[in-house]
């Protein structure tokens, strides 16, 4: 009779716990520097900060539910992620619905955690408001970083019908709080329709590339614009799926037609070389805009290129460190 224990022979899609990649569940206040964890990825269910379709707090259970059919080997780079990063689901930080300042400052808190323990926090939200915490607790562990944003939109609204936080003007926060460098910092896809005020240039010094020529200048040459920009700066890496044209991420809450495919996004990512990525975060996953979970899936992708991109690090140093020591 066949043992239905052995995990060779159970599928792991539908048993156990629910978590990110199938990955041990370690909640991130309980962990300690003693644990040797490098990734923590941390679910962020808020929506209250956004300016048109809601959703987004059931983003990162739906990136779970969908990462349960991912793996972890890379072909593209060569490499198993869990060969060289330990790596876990740290669950959902706190939240007080209807309450955003004081969510804000328990999301720093449960980054903090990360940080303390010397770990690279993977936030899964969730809207873009949570960056501003995200680099605050960054910033307070590494200094003002330089930004690698992918998103339709550039979030530097000074504010929104009087309201200065909200996910439309979470960067233009930072700049203000100096938690990340205009001048080391670049941001790629943006485009859509915009108010009259938002033609003239702002003078915050980011290098904008819009969508149009994201798409001709093509990815390896959008990766070395973004490499030689932030240079060996600890770097604050976020993707809003939006990034991506809403034929393949119908899930999210502010779409904005005629961006990059999917497969396009991806291979960016891939060619990306940021040997000193501090914080990551995926937003604006909409579950309820969703068709048949691809943004679920495409939220999948981006988690797991990023986290080969930092595996590849790691190898990277590690032969580096065999070489100086030979």
């Amino acid at each position: 009779m066949t043992d239905y224990t052995d995990s060779q022979a159970v599928s792991r899609l539908s048993s156990g716990p629910r978590t990110f990649f199938r990955l041990p569940y370690r909640p991130v206040r309980e962990l300690t520097e003693a644990d040797g964890v490098d990734a923590v990825i941390l679910g962020v269910p808020i929506d209250g900060a956004t300016g048109y379709r809601s959703g987004a707090r059931f983003g990162p259970e739906a990136v779970r539910a969908a990462s349960t059919l991912a793996r972890l080997g890379s072909r593209e780079r060569d490499l198993v992620i869990t060969d060289l990063l330990s790596v876990v689901d740290g669950g959902d930080v706190h939240i007080i619905p209807g309450y955003h300042l004081q969510t804000l400052d328990l999301i720093e808190q449960g980054v903090d955690a990360v940080h303390r323990i010397g770990a690279l926090p993977i936030l899964v939200g969730g809207d873009h408001s949570l960056a501003i915490a995200e680099l605050r607790t960054a910033a307070r562990h590494h200094g003002p970083l330089s930004l690698v944003q992918l998103d339709a939109h550039r979030d530097v609204l000074d504010n929104y019908f009087g309201v200065e936080h909200f996910h439309g003007t979470v960067y233009r926060r930072a700049v203000d709080e100096g938690l990340i460098d205009p001048a080391t910092s670049v941001q790629i896809g943006m485009r859509g329709s915009v108010p009259r005020e938002d033609l003239a240039p702002d003078g915050m010094g980011f290098t904008v590339i819009h969508s149009d020529e994201a798409l001709s200048l093509g990815c390896a040459e959008l990766g070395r614009i973004a490499r030689d920009k932030v240079g060996a700066n600890p770097v604050a890496l976020t993707f809003d799926i939006d990034f991506v044209d809403p034929s393949c991420a119908p899930g999210t809450g502010t779409p904005e037609v005629g961006g990059p495919s999917s497969a396009f996004a991806l291979r960016l990512l891939r060619e990306l070389d940021l040997p000193n990525i501090k914080t990551v975060s995926l937003v604006e996953i909409s579950p309820p805009y969703d068709s048949a979970d691809i943004t679920a899936h495409l939220g999948v992708a981006v988690i797991f290129e990023i986290m080969a991109l930092a595996a590849a690090a790691r190898r990277t140093r590690i032969q580096q460190d065999g070489r100086l020591h030979a």
